[in-house]
């Protein structure tokens, strides 16, 4: 019913401005066949009669509000205290879950529990480029498996923080004694579907060490990478 009313409401308008522009338009005439003031026709026909009837015709401007939306991001943590991440995730892409073969959290199950996993598993598309995950020098490049020297290890020290990073499965683009910055790229992720087919997560495998105790001490690299939503302020379309 409102939308009824609404039509014949603009309807009666469109109707009211077609007859004010007709009326013009015969008065311009009939003055200007009368042999009228040059000046009165002039004014008459430079006269803008048409812009309120385009102005009707073309209905209201829309109105653009604000979209606030979230946005994932991944947080270092500081470790010496000097205000900046000491930490970086490598693929910038959350840890692998569950697939074909398991889980890619640290300390899940492997050879069906007689060792337990320890690194952690970043998501990866092959070719991505790989980043540094601590700051240092390449200690060491090798292979993840004996058998496959496809398969690859960069190996980063950082002997002032005390902290050891080993990222697998990449194409090395560093070599060893060379001193990289944090997030600076070592290397592009490779693909895992030849070695693991049928389900297993292209990733790269994290492992970071305590490098200052008596022996190598492996832990949980997502409690120094940690996942976040940042609002993020957008208009919509």
């Amino acid at each position: 019913m409102v939308a009824r009313m609404d039509g014949r409401f603009v309807a009666t308008r469109l109707f009211a401005l077609t007859a004010a522009t007709l009326c013009a338009t015969m008065a311009t005439s009939a003055v200007a066949s009368a042999g009228g003031s040059g000046g009165i026709v002039q004014k008459l026909s430079q006269a803008q009669v048409t812009a309120p009837l385009f102005d009707a015709m073309r209905g209201p401007r829309p109105v653009i509000r604000p979209v606030v939306a979230r946005q994932l991001v991944w947080q270092g943590r500081d470790v010496d205290g000097d205000g900046a991440a000491d930490f970086v995730n490598p693929t910038g892409q959350a840890p692998r879950t569950f697939d074909a073969y398991g889980s890619g959290a640290f300390g899940a199950s492997r050879d069906g529990g007689h060792r337990h996993h320890e690194g952690v598993d970043y998501a990866a598309q092959a070719g991505q480029t790989v980043k540094a995950p601590i700051s240092g020098y390449v200690t060491k490049i090798g292979m993840a498996y004996a058998s496959d020297p496809d398969l690859k290890f960069v190996e980063i020290t950082n002997p002032a923080l005390g902290y050891e990073a080993r990222v697998f499965y990449i194409d090395p683009d560093v070599k060893e004694g060379q001193v990289v910055a944090l997030g600076a790229a070592i290397g592009k992720a490779h693909t895992l579907q030849d070695r693991y087919p049928g389900g297993m997560t292209d990733h790269v495998h994290l492992e970071l060490a305590k490098t200052r105790a008596q022996a190598k001490q492996r832990f949980d690299a997502s409690d120094m990478i940690v996942a976040r939503y940042e609002a993020i302020e957008t208009t919509a379309d």
